[in-house]
């Protein structure tokens, strides 16, 4: 009588569905915070505070200079890390509540304090909020190079993180305006705080979530190398730098059309608020059109990767991009829809850009691990956030130096050059930085058949 085969042994690189949409949640809370601030911030301290927008620019600028040296160090902190919850997992238990708390002290500035005050308030607040940020998403896209060997695995994850961000936009995009008018009650400042602390609840709740329901599947290794050994082979690393490039200018381009768009609905378009399509006023149309461009091109970008290079994906979603935006400053001041649908497009490139990177990132923490024999995801990860950070840091800086350099003043009518500052932060400087981006991704040179031999070595060599 023939013996009965052995079981199968359970897949352990495979991720669960439950899984996949656990570690997704987490990058609603990220969105719903980027988002936010990357929409309302500027607005708030300029057009409602009075700062003049070079200081808030300025400032922009200059907590990313604290991220350049926050984010490596706590990427190679969480790399050094050994807890029963893991490397990177504890600081997503440990990070949640201080993001929230911070995140809502930005908008809380209170009405009394001077000018000089109040700036002093948003560089504090602002520094803080974005040290617990790095503290909850640099471990967090950590995760995701450790939460599967398998590349395929580590892209599919980042498809439904995707997809989670992507859905924090379409939550700003119809809800952010309407909750800051509902809860404002009039105060439109009023109504920015109430919103923001309503996100810090769910984004805390939501990063919990992902904290209880993944683990992580690469062991660490015994010995970690020194930080600026690391930090020296990844600056050498070709592929890490042309994704870091393409990442900076591509989300440089957003940030500055997203941060420049209130104002040029306001001052530009001459819009009054009055809403367009059931309760979405034209602001809100705009940002849920380009969430839900990005939801499609999260899911088209996860889709094509399978059958194209990344690299080459990445250039297409940069072309679509532009023609998105060109097409919006062509038609009409008054053409909504064509401007709905020009956005989505914008969106759709955005969509598949982000997903690709965030794959890229992994991949390339695979390629150092095998080029060089040091495991340091966390630090590849840190410095692909920082790129990332940086690109929505000068994208948001840029309106606000454009202002000041064409002689912008909140709350009155615009000279011609104010308003052509207002057409250059919310067009033209985007279409710029996506060129020089597509430029980088040609020397991205990591194809699918060299991550399917590393892999294959990786895995050898890791019994």
């Amino acid at each position: 009588m023939p013996r009965a085969a052995p079981p199968a042994s359970p897949d352990k690189s495979r991720v669960g569905v439950a899984e996949k949409l656990g570690y997704g949640v987490g990058d609603l809370a990220n969105g719903l915070y980027l988002n936010f601030f990357g929409f309302f911030l500027l607005y708030f301290f300029v057009d409602l505070g009075g700062l003049a927008p070079a200081a808030v620019g300025l400032m922009l600028l200059l907590t990313k200079l604290v991220d350049a040296v926050t984010d490596p160090m706590m990427g190679a902190l969480a790399d050094r890390t050994r807890t029963r919850w893991g490397r990177y997992r504890p600081y997503l238990l440990w990070g949640a509540l201080p993001l929230g708390i911070t995140g809502t002290a930005v908008f809380a500035a209170p009405a009394s304090l001077s000018t000089g005050e109040t700036l002093v308030w948003a560089y504090a607040t602002y520094t803080l909020a974005m040290l617990a940020y790095t503290m909850v998403n640099v471990p967090y896209g950590g995760l995701l190079g450790v939460i599967s060997p398998k590349a395929s695995e580590r892209a599919s994850v980042a498809a439904y993180r995707m997809v989670f961000s992507s859905l924090a936009g379409i939550a700003i995009g119809v809800l952010g305006t309407t909750l800051v008018r509902e809860l404002g009650g009039g105060d439109e400042a009023r109504g920015i705080f109430l919103t923001m602390a309503c996100i810090a609840a769910v984004g805390t709740a939501c990063i919990l979530v992902t904290f209880a329901t993944t683990r992580e599947r690469i062991p660490h290794p015994a010995v970690n190398g020194s930080v600026l050994g690391d930090m020296s082979a990844l600056v050498r690393t070709g592929p890490w730098l042309a994704v870091a490039a393409a990442a900076i200018l591509g989300v440089l381009a957003i940030a500055s059309r997203a941060g420049s768009a209130l104002f040029w609905f306001k001052y530009v378009a001459g819009d009054d608020g009055a809403p367009v399509l059931l309760f979405l006023d034209r602001v809100a149309l705009f940002y849920t059109a380009l969430a839900l461009g990005q939801v499609t091109g999260v899911i088209a970008g996860n889709l094509l990767q399978r059958r194209f290079e990344k690299r080459d994906l990445v250039i297409a979603a940069g072309a679509l991009k532009v023609i998105g935006i060109v097409v919006f400053y062509l038609v009409p001041l008054d053409a909504v829809w064509w401007q709905t649908l020009a956005q989505l497009v914008v969106g759709i490139g955005f969509g598949v850009l982000m997903v690709l990177a965030f794959a890229m990132f992994t991949d390339i923490a695979e390629y150092v691990d095998w080029k060089t024999g040091l495991q340091m995801t966390g630090l590849v990860v840190s410095a692909s956030i920082f790129a990332v950070k940086a690109g929505v840091a000068f994208g948001s800086a840029v309106p606000g130096f454009l202002f000041s350099a064409t002689g912008f003043v909140a709350g009155v009518s615009q000279s011609p050059e104010a308003l052509l500052g207002i057409e250059f932060a919310f067009a033209l400087v985007p279409v710029m930085a996506l060129l020089p981006a597509a430029i980088a991704m040609l020397f991205y040179r990591l194809d699918r058949a060299t991550v399917a031999q590393l892999e294959t070595e990786l895995a050898a060599r890791r019994g």
